[in-house]
């Protein structure tokens, strides 16, 4: 384990007074529900990890590492996005 300033060791609950945990968890849920807001407000994020794993899916390659790499550098990706969010608005 890692030797941490002052001679602690890797994480330690104790170290932090009942104040700070409390600080820490309003943080942990300021966190949570800004990352919620974002994740609704922009559509283009749904739809890059749903078309991710509907390739995932239909395709079952074998390195899934290499297949993310390849899809989320994919030049085309943004152009593709914009064009299922153009046909959501007009869907709806």
């Amino acid at each position: 384990m890692a030797s941490l300033p002052g001679g602690t060791h890797g994480l330690c609950p104790e170290a932090l007074s009942p104040e700070q945990l409390e600080q820490l968890r309003g943080y942990k849920i300021h966190i949570r529900i800004t990352n919620e807001k974002y994740l609704r407000t922009h559509k283009e994020v749904e739809l890059l990890v749903s078309g991710f794993f509907r390739e995932i899916f239909l395709q079952r390659p074998d390195n899934i590492q290499e297949f993310a790499a390849d899809y989320f550098t994919d030049p085309r990706l943004p152009n593709k996005i914009h064009m299922q969010l153009i046909k959501e608005k007009k869907a709806a």
